[in-house]
């Protein structure tokens, strides 16, 4: 296993996302291709590593000023084993290739883990939507797209909204397709609710990532989230919907951030706070410093990157969501987390852990952690269910939505659980999630010959 991932790392320098997830993810999964040497005979392990393809396109659009800008553009296709590729467009200056293949990669077993016939993938741009007019960004994404529709289709390639990329972006970029291709097909999810879209869509992934953790505290406690203290990361559309489900749930939320700070509310944000926290990130797009001076019970503490960890972490609570971005949680912030209190680690965002936060975690019997693969994996569940309305002309109810979503996060979880217990690791959320992923991904590939 050692060689192989030294292989893969040579192969890929520089791609150090990459290198993590896959390093994490071989670690976990060496038990089960002990017992199949099918796997090792058709050297499944470098074969799902190696993306199918990857498109790289250069998307030359002109700001208000008439001056011509020139960001790069991605596509990852990971693997369609199990059907059509599927995952998210990120539009961000951290945009590169290690970080796309990281996501497509973990999307490919979060997509295998729903029991929906979806593949994995991912894609972007090192564009930044922050600061730019409602016309930069349709400038922007109509040229996005004069690429990317070569390559994309509601049987072949299906992306959705990540990071920078929300239902402004879909818009446009989903009316530019339907324009090239002539056709009015289910070729992008996350559309508005009047074109092709799903009630739950939006809140689907934080949703997911609390019905989730609703799942382990009563499967091993037989508590709930009522009473309990929740810290949870970012102020985006998953960090928002993260804090409603919990406050729906009788949870009290104590945090909220974003790239300049965070805030500590000691008395919880309630529906009231909520609302104006998403006219706040989505109407006016400003800081979270301002919720701060909204509401003077609050503390804003700022970003200060000299510290080697982040303070966030450092409160007292019961469970901790992070719904912010890759490798927000390090080892100082495990060892903080554990030490004041935290009992559930549920992850939202796509790998905020190190590996060193997770090996800390994962440790420790007293705590419930949920990798992102299991716990996030509401919004591509959504996902899969407006696919399914598109293709048959319909609109589900939002009741219906989220009963079937309740319905896929309740046996993702029981999945994970079968899985970790089979290979004498029981109650290992992390180990269940990748064995379950991994196996079923891969016993497609080797049913399909070598393709």
């Amino acid at each position: 296993m050692n060689e192989i991932i030294s292989r893969i790392k040579a192969k890929t320098p520089g791609e150090k996302e990459f290198h993590q997830v896959v390093g994490k993810v071989m670690e976990t999964i060496l038990p089960v291709v002990e017992n199949n040497p099918a796997y090792r005979d058709a050297s499944i392990l470098e074969r799902l590593a190696a993306p199918d393809r990857i498109l790289i396109f250069r998307v030359s659009w002109m700001d208000d000023q008439g001056k011509v800008q020139t960001n790069n553009g991605f596509r990852i296709e990971m693997n369609n084993a199990l059907g059509p590729y599927k995952g998210g467009l990120r539009f961000h200056p951290s945009v590169t290739l290690g970080i796309l293949k990281f996501l497509s990669f973990e999307q490919t077993f979060k997509n295998a883990l729903t029991t929906l016939p979806l593949g994995g993938g991912s894609g972007g741009s090192d564009f930044d939507p922050m600061g730019k007019s409602d016309m930069e960004v349709m400038r922007f994404c109509q040229s996005f797209m004069t690429e990317l529709f070569r390559h994309i289709g509601a049987n072949t390639d299906v992306p959705e909204g990540d990071i920078g990329v929300g239902a402004r972006e879909i818009g446009y970029l989903f009316g530019m397709y339907r324009k090239l291709k002539n056709e009015f097909t289910g070729v992008m999810t996350g559309k508005g609710i009047g074109w092709g879209g799903s009630l739950m869509r939006p809140e689907a992934t934080g949703y997911g990532c609390v019905y989730f953790a609703a799942e382990m505290m009563a499967n091993r406690w037989n508590q709930t989230l009522t009473g309990k203290n929740c810290l949870v990361s970012g102020a985006g559309n998953v960090a928002r919907h993260t804090i409603e489900k919990l406050i729906d749930m009788g949870a009290t939320v104590l945090t909220a951030s974003d790239s300049s700070g965070y805030i500590y509310d000691e008395e919880g944000i309630d529906p009231g706070k909520l609302a104006y926290l998403k006219r706040l990130k989505t109407v006016r797009r400003g800081r979270i410093s301002e919720y701060a001076d909204k509401y003077p019970a609050a503390v804003y503490t700022p970003t200060d990157a000299t510290l080697d960890h982040h303070p966030l972490w450092s409160h007292r609570a019961d469970c901790a969501f992070p719904c912010a971005t890759e490798n927000e949680i390090n080892e100082k912030d495990a060892y903080n987390l554990v030490n004041n209190g935290i009992r559930v680690i549920c992850e939202c965002a796509n790998m905020p852990c190190t590996p060193e936060a997770v090996d800390l975690f994962t440790d420790r019997k007293n705590i419930l952690y949920a990798p992102a693969k299991a716990a996030s994996a509401g919004g591509v569940a959504v996902s899969g269910l407006e696919m399914a309305q598109n293709n048959m002309r319909l609109t589900w109810t939002r009741e219906e939505v989220d009963k079937q979503m309740k319905v896929i996060i309740k046996q993702l979880h029981q999945t994970c659980l079968d899985a970790a217990e089979q290979y004498s690791c029981p109650g290992n959320y992390m180990v269940g999630a990748n064995i379950a992923g991994f196996s079923k991904v891969v016993d497609a590939m080797l049913d399909q010959g070598l393709v």
